[in-house]
């Protein structure tokens, strides 16, 4: 591949390279990169445990508080079924546009806030700007990720897990950009993660679209070049943010190390304008135009109008009318025939327990670390090394299980239980730490939750089918924040807030005494992670029985239809 691509650069002529440079902006390729590069900005709310000690201190608030923020942004991150109607109905443009408006103006109030610009605002108030700001990922999501699913149908197991990589790795690359830009001052971290995703989606809101799939000759081993690419960004920040830790920077030592990074974030353009150079090659050939008119045109025409006859018979009866006369496992199901399915409610069970549990651990890690006496710089590391690893889960989640359905059809769902298995492990290692065991519960718990969205993603395309799967899989990942308010403020964040005040009784102080409320020992977070875990490894039981329910469906060919509607080169 490698060298038909070295041959066709080679042949483009000087008067080729504007219509190439017009097909190549209007092609797939340049859309996944395009792609690529609003995920790697659509993360802040990994951030949240770097920024949120800063919101606590400034405004003075208990853990409790905080983790009602906490929970306020997991709301706004999670529920994006808006975000899915909006893009039922208005073009890709618009959602990018609506959700950069929303990341900019939710940020903006919140570094007003902790800068002193505005009055102190109520709880209320920030919770409702974080939901905001944390609201407009879901719309970089559906605007991005649905599309490239429906652009490229074959790969969607390990696209998705790039692209919700990326996404895990924005924590760590905006952090490198506001240390090289800002200096070491997380208040300006939140005004960053303001502006810098609103500005990506705004220069390529026009470039990404749905494109009809086109049969690509090694479109798998495009996606594993993409993979090298990303793991190469990936190690490159774990070892520069290790070494932060290690050597003091100097301004222009960030600067160098930054540079860096955007090189490697747009290694992917150079992969793409190699792949659009074998497709303009392949149609500068002349082959023979009347095989592709009479044999493969005339295939997907009676398929088209078959399906349209069926929609329009469909369209005819009303939603509620056909919730229960539900169609095969990998067709459209409509929205509604999706949210009763016995297979939605068992996958939203385990992503209530799974993803809600996942959340409520990333969000408390900063308060973990400080509970347990590792210094500040330390707890900064622990966030970065769940942004990376959180990284390493989607890649691996979306790659592994992609090659398992494809090679030995193996259901996607029993990927989904090892990795629940996996973060149980992370969270009995923060209910019983011993020296050193929260670096290792930090890329346990970053890995495994991350490798949960890609997961839920692609099965939930592949049961329900593409028609509506920009609602349905923003209704899917709807238990996330439901879990997430459960087991973060109304679990987590009140054993915390008993335990310090247990703390400061026996110093003989009340709450009034201090202004904030700071628990110190392994004691503090101990019975809130057994019971995290015991949930997630109740939904991991769970998972088992969509194991069990679809292993049939996943031991077909479910991306023969793909194949056939797909145009030749």
């Amino acid at each position: 591949m490698v060298e038909a691509a070295m041959g066709i650069s080679k042949g483009l002529k000087g008067n080729e390279l504007l219509p190439f440079t017009v097909q190549f902006l209007k092609g797939r390729w340049f859309a996944l990169f395009a792609s690529f590069l609003i995920m790697a900005g659509a993360g802040a709310t990994y951030l949240f445990g770097t920024y949120s000690k800063q919101i606590k201190a400034t405004l003075g608030y208990d853990q409790t508080t905080l983790n009602l923020l906490g929970f306020s942004k997991d709301l706004g991150a999670n529920v994006g079924v808006l975000s899915g109607l909006i893009a039922e109905v208005t073009p890709t443009w618009f959602v990018l546009l609506l959700g950069a408006a929303l990341n900019f103006g939710g940020y903006f109030m919140i570094w007003l806030a902790v800068t002193g610009k505005i009055a102190k605002p109520k709880v209320w108030q920030m919770c409702l700007y974080i939901c905001i700001g944390a609201n407009s990922q879901n719309f970089a999501n559906t605007g991005a990720l649905v599309t490239s699913v429906k652009n490229f149908p074959e790969s969607r197991g390990s696209m998705l897990g790039l692209l919700k990589g990326y996404t895990g790795l924005s924590g760590a690359v905006m952090t490198q950009v506001y240390l090289a830009v800002y200096g070491n001052d997380s208040k300006s971290l939140i005004l960053l993660i303001g502006w810098l995703p609103a500005a990506i989606s705004v220069v390529f809101v026009y470039t990404i679209r749905t494109i009809k799939p086109v049969r690509h000759p090694n479109e798998n081993g495009v996606f594993y070049h993409f993979l090298y690419a990303s793991i190469l960004l990936a190690v490159f920040l774990m070892a520069i943010t290790l070494t932060e830790k290690l050597v003091s920077f100097s301004k222009a030592g960030y600067a160098g190390a930054t540079t860096v990074v955007c090189f490697l974030v747009f290694a992917p353009l150079f992969i793409s304008i190699r792949e659009e150079l074998l497709v303009w090659n392949i149609k500068k050939q002349p082959i023979s135009p009347p095989t592709e008119i009479t044999v493969d045109k005339p295939k997907p025409e009676p398929v088209e109008s078959t399906k349209q006859q069926a929609d329009e018979k469909a369209d005819q009866k009303s939603c509620f009318l056909t919730i229960f006369d539900k169609p095969e496992r990998g067709e459209d199901y409509t929205i509604l025939q999706a949210l009763t399915s016995i297979d939605m409610l068992v996958l939203f069970l385990a992503t209530f327990c799974g993803l809600g549990s996942s959340l409520t651990a990333v969000d408390n890690l900063g308060q973990i670390g400080e509970s347990l006496g590792y210094p500040n710089k330390t707890v900064t590391s622990f966030v970065s090394l769940v942004s990376i690893w959180n990284y390493f889960g989607r890649v691996f989640s979306g790659f592994v299980s992609e090659t398992l359905i494809v090679k030995y059809k193996i259901p996607r769902p029993l990927m989904m239980t090892l990795v629940l298995l996996l973060a149980c492990v992370g969270y009995l290692l923060v209910a019983f730490p011993v020296p050193g065991s929260l670096y290792v519960a930090s890329i346990i718990i970053g890995f495994s939750f991350g490798a949960q969205l890609p997961l839920l993603f692609a099965i939930i395309s592949e049961l329900f089918g593409l028609k509506y799967y920009s609602t349905l899989f923003n209704c899917g990942q709807l238990a996330s924040p439901l879990g997430s308010y459960i087991f973060n403020v109304k679990l987590t964040g009140m054993l915390y807030d008993r335990e310090a005040l247990k703390d400061l009784a026996k110093q003989g102080l009340t709450r009034s005494s201090v202004k904030e409320l700071i628990c110190i020992g392994s004691h503090c977070y101990r019975l809130p992670f057994i019971i995290l875990a015991s949930v997630t490894f109740f939904g991991a039981l769970s998972s088992l029985i969509l194991v069990v329910r679809t292993r049939s469906f996943y031991k077909s060919d479910i991306y023969k239809k793909f194949r056939e509607n797909a145009e030749s080169l």
